[in-house]
């Protein structure tokens, strides 16, 4: 599958950096990149794709590779952005995929764009940092709880973080260091190119997860899958177990052996899920 790639220039004067596999007749779906990424759409999955003759749109978010910064955006920003993508690619209603971090900006879409969202799929993402009744930090490894506390004590102290933030292999499991030497090797492609310009994109990523995000999930009204891995050690099932008891359209299908990246092995399931309720 052919990714081509363009710039958008927003009426603000912000430029998008936009993926976009081509002109098909079958479903559009967003692809919304985890954190530190770049927005490539996922290359492990565009053989599910293929047959599904799904077409891929994706971006770096502001911040990353070559998009604009946008400082202080909320996670509600993304579906403004993602509007304006369609709008200019003359793609009218389409579906949305995220990981990890990804997975609330999608949410964003579904609750903010009901005219043109028609299925919301989500795996290991994260539920508003206010939730009600969920300990929201419980069940991360202690680096990943560290650095969004950081993240919520404010810039300073989450710049100061990642000053000294090194790479922590415990965060991921034995089944995720498996995909990450195999099939989902792909994250070389795609996390590296996110940091080359330093860690604004991570920083500003993290300081929208815990902080309102500008939207109540509970708004989607479009079908929504939350995919979740029962081992995820940086963004544990029960944030979408929280989702899913507040989400009306919600499914949540939780994969007990499954990690924050062997999740994606579930990707071609979900791609299925959104064509058959697109259709």
């Amino acid at each position: 599958m052919r990714v081509g790639e363009s710039d958008l220039r927003l009426g603000d004067g912000r430029r998008l950096h936009v993926y976009d596999s081509g002109p098909d007749d079958g479903l559009v779906v967003f692809w919304h990149h985890g954190t530190p990424n770049i927005g490539s759409p996922p290359a492990p999955l565009f053989p599910a794709a293929e047959k599904l003759s799904v077409r891929w749109v994706s971006y770096d978010r502001p911040g990353y590779g070559g998009s604009s910064p946008l400082p202080g955006r909320d996670i509600a920003s993304a579906a403004a952005d993602v509007r304006a993508i369609a709008d200019a690619l003359a793609i009218g209603r389409f579906a949305v995929l995220g990981h990890s971090g990804g997975g609330p900006h999608a949410l964003a879409c579904g609750a903010l764009l009901p005219d043109r969202v028609v299925g919301v799929a989500t795996a290991a993402g994260l539920a508003p940092y206010d939730a009600e009744g969920l300990d929201w930090f419980a069940g991360m490894v202690p680096s990943s709880a560290a650095s969004l506390r950081a993240a919520a004590e404010g810039r300073a102290a989450k710049e100061a973080y990642e000053a000294g933030a090194g790479y922590d292999p415990e965060m991921f499991t034995g089944a995720d260091h498996d995909a990450l030497a195999g099939t989902w090797s792909w994250f070389d492609q795609v996390v590296g190119p996110a940091l080359e310009a330093g860690p604004d994109g991570l920083i500003t990523d993290d300081l929208a997860y815990v902080t309102p995000w500008g939207f109540d999930p509970a708004r989607i009204a479009a079908p929504l899958l939350l995919l979740h891995g029962g081992q995820d050690r940086i963004a544990p099932a029960a944030h979408s177990r929280w989702l899913a008891g507040r989400c009306p359209t919600a499914e949540l299908r939780e994969r007990p052996g499954d990690g924050h990246i062997s999740v994606l092995d579930a990707g071609a399931e979900a791609l299925e899920w959104l064509a058959a309720r697109a259709g």
